[in-house]
């Protein structure tokens, strides 16, 4: 079972103006004069950590990491002004023609596979590869399923909490109820139910709980821009039309990609990852026996170590 390379700091890191509004925190990790390989974090809202570096052999990677709008270190922390599945698209192409990259693979989980997806759809001759982790296509049986009320069949006793904040009557439109909360010039509003639907989502990261990503979720800063700018994209249907990333899984047919995804992941269940994987000919799915989504649990990071060795080859 592969681990986790040693934890490594950042050689260079940026601040980038993508437009009026905006600025992305980057950094630069492991062999400056090495492939250069994007990775793209969860949420959306998520933002990057040190941990996420730790997927690359250093030796062999030129490993950029930044935070997406609104995210991390990125500026103004959870805004959702400008902040669409597009803009962050176009910024993906500011980041690499700012570090002067031709081409890269990406690796993306979560709504970073989304993003990951949806960027190499638009830009398949920037892209050479994909590394893809429990994989979420932005359809309305997905958002159904999570947070709203599928996954609440496997977690009635998690799911009891997160409906708390909001009243029963509005229970039948969460997303929108949740939203005008997240959104509330009320601070305290808006803090509870980040926090609620935050810690919602920690407690079916994992195929069985983690105490500490609970945690790591509950943290206020983290909650207030996860759930923030999560909610929104979703209220928007993650600003995607109907079925959009499918309909398009030609563009990346030459891509070689490799997809890692736990068996049991209750926030974006298998079906996603198989779905794309039927109709991408360059694809390997790695179903992982014994995990839920969480990246960090020891049979997905096994995968997706395996997985950016394999990428070399492809270069």
């Amino acid at each position: 079972m592969r681990e986790l390379f040693p934890e490594i700091e950042p050689y260079l890191t940026h601040r980038l103006k993508v437009n009026h509004i905006h600025e992305l925190y980057i950094e630069e990790c492991g062999n400056p004069e090495g492939i250069p390989i994007l990775f793209l974090h969860g949420g959306p809202g998520g933002g990057c950590n040190g941990n996420h570096r730790r997927f690359f052999d250093p030796k062999v990677y030129r490993i950029v990491l930044f935070d997406q709008r609104g995210s991390g270190k990125s500026t103004p922390h959870a805004s959702l002004e400008e902040n669409t599945t597009q803009h962050l698209v176009k910024d993906i192409e500011q980041v690499r023609k700012h570090l002067e990259v031709e081409k890269w693979p990406v690796f993306g989980g979560s709504w970073g596979a989304t993003l990951a997806l949806v960027y190499a759809q638009a830009y398949p001759e920037r892209v050479s590869g994909l590394i893809l982790r429990g994989v979420f296509l932005c359809t309305p049986e997905e958002f159904d399923w999570f947070p709203l009320y599928g996954a609440q069949r496997i977690y009635p006793d998690y799911y009891e909490q997160f409906v708390k904040p909001i009243p029963e009557a509005e229970h039948r439109d969460l997303l929108t109820a949740y939203y005008a909360r997240l959104c509330s010039d009320d601070i305290e509003v808006r803090h509870t139910a980040a926090k609620a639907w935050s810690i919602w989502e920690a407690q079916a990261e994992n195929l069985i709980l983690d105490p500490s990503v609970v945690d790591e979720f509950g943290d206020l800063e983290m909650a207030a821009s996860l759930a923030r700018i999560e909610c929104h994209y979703f209220v928007h249907n993650a600003f995607l039309k109907p079925n959009q990333i499918v309909k398009a899984m030609d563009k990346i047919a030459q891509i070689p990609g490799i997809i890692v995804q736990g068996r049991y992941d209750m926030i974006c269940p298998i079906v996603s990852a198989w779905k794309i994987h039927q109709r991408w000919p360059k694809s390997q799915l790695n179903i992982v026996p014994a995990a839920g989504h969480n990246a960090f649990e020891k049979g997905i990071i096994d995968g997706l170590i395996n997985a950016t060795d394999a990428m070399v080859k492809f270069m």
